[in-house]
């Protein structure tokens, strides 16, 4: 039987895949988007959605016991962890499902099954059915990542967790330890801590949040700590004794000594690699450096018509890194002539209590490129809005270059900074010196307004601090 032909084939249908699969289509490319497991990938299913879902309900529980501070009364406050679950798992559902009728819309012709590339310009997907012949001139790879497993510390389902075990849990566990300390570790600590369970966080390098600024991660620690929850910094877990039934002996070392200590349940958050097996890339001739595909930056393979998109292509490993990436290829293989990305302005966001979110520069690493830096700080209690929200515990820094004013980079922990940090975004994609942030009016009450304060505080003007 002969394959079946397309302008464009996209295997993985996460952020990356199924935002390249629509921009293609728009393009008036005959698309199609093989997936192996559900459309959204693991951002809308499995990361991103289902643990904001999660997060919020531990948002509202932390706030509910916080009600006498608003002159409210609650009383025999307590939740249901099968019902939070499942409303996480309704909300994945429910985008999961808009995705398929986007593709539906967009003429987007899907198979469920699992690709490999026999040949350059040759999918072949094994379905449910059989076996699905393509052929295409351009394939994008979107295939993603998945959770990492350290020899002894794999994740069993029952006492040691990955993170889809931990977004399904079927249990509250009463003291928990969390490996590694990224933003998928640090926001299911702070989702079961908040419900109450005795959390511990164990990182192998010198300091939590280790991407972030040592000055945010500082004080994000400093908030935890106040929450109940123990850091382990410069600590490895060298093994987990698991007794099915009973809980997990784990040995942690620290400074050439080793302790051990007890818990019910133990998440393990230790980073990812890419999903690179099975599809018969080294046959191609593409390079795989640690398990990403090494790209240019118009996410090119070296091999005609073949690029890589997303997680499987490296670091920031972000959905909304991956969607951007997925638009710009769309429009290079539809003949234009997009812009790369630059890692440097895409924004980093936790959304632990409190929530951090990151765009460029950290103050270590503008000094160690050698730049004359004049750095800003404001922090919420100075600000009229986070008194009133309750949320006076937070911190917004800001860095310039000395000499020409551009903004390398803004750093924030505290209530609804995921949603301010754009505004730097935008900034910095703009190309913005401290003038034009400096001249920018904003409204008055926000959170906003501490942006503003950081600005003016890294040229010595902060009106309120």
């Amino acid at each position: 039987m002969a394959a079946q032909t397309f302008d464009m084939i996209v295997i993985g249908a996460g952020p990356g895949g199924y935002v390249a699969a629509i921009r293609g289509a728009q393009l008036g490319m005959k698309v199609a988007i093989v997936e192996r497991e559900s459309l959204g990938g693991i951002c809308l299913n499995w990361g991103c959605i289902p643990t904001k879902a999660l997060l919020r309900s531990a948002e509202v529980f932390h706030l509910m016991h916080r009600a006498k501070e608003f002159g409210l009364k609650a009383e025999g406050i307590s939740f249901d962890l099968a019902e939070v679950v499942k409303r996480s798992r309704g909300v994945a559902k429910q985008l999961s499902s808009g995705i398929a009728h986007l593709m539906k819309k967009n003429k987007i012709t899907v198979f469920m099954g699992t690709a490999t590339i026999p040949a350059k310009g040759k999918v072949s997907v094994k379905t449910d059915k059989g076996t699905e012949d393509l052929a295409a001139k351009s394939i994008v790879l979107a295939t993603g990542a998945r959770g990492r497993e350290l020899p002894g510390l794999e994740p069993d389902g029952d006492l040691v967790w990955g993170y889809r075990d931990a977004l399904v849990a079927k249990r509250m566990p009463k003291k928990l330890l969390v490996i590694g300390s990224g933003a998928i570790g640090i926001e299911f600590a702070s989702f079961f801590n908040t419900l109450g369970a005795d959390t511990t966080v164990v990182e192998v390098m010198d300091r939590l949040l280790p991407v972030e600024d040592a000055e945010i991660a500082g004080f994000a620690k400093k908030q935890f700590v106040k929450q109940g929850m123990k850091i382990l910094e410069k600590t490895t877990v060298k093994k987990l004794d698991r007794t099915p039934g009973k809980g997990v002996i784990a040995h942690l070392e620290s400074a050439g000594k080793t302790e051990t200590a007890e818990f019910d349940t133990v998440i393990s958050a230790v980073g990812i690699v890419g999903n690179v097996e099975g599809l018969g890339l080294e046959t191609l001739g593409v390079k795989i450096d640690r398990s990403h595909v090494v790209t240019d930056e118009f996410c090119r393979t070296g091999v005609d018509g073949l690029y890589a998109i997303g997680d499987i292509a490296g670091a920031p490993w972000l959905a909304h890194k991956a969607s951007h990436e997925g638009v710009m290829v769309a429009e290079l293989i539809g003949g234009g002539h997009p812009h790369p990305i630059k890692p440097g302005s895409i924004a980093g966001c936790t959304y632990c209590q409190p929530q951090i979110a990151s765009v460029g520069m950290t103050e270590a690493k503008a000094k160690e490129a050698g730049l004359d830096i004049r750095v800003g700080r404001f922090p919420f209690i100075g600000n009229g809005k986070a008194i009133a929200l309750g949320e006076a515990e937070g911190l917004v820094k800001t860095i310039f270059d000395a000499k020409t004013g551009e903004l390398l980079g803004a750093h924030m922990v505290g209530a609804e900074v995921t949603e301010l940090i754009q505004g730097y975004v935008i900034g910095r994609t703009l190309e913005t010196t401290e003038a034009e942030l400096m001249q920018t009016v904003f409204p008055h009450p926000t959170l906003s307004e501490m942006m503003h304060e950081s600005v003016l505080d890294a040229y010595g003007r902060a009106i309120h601090f």
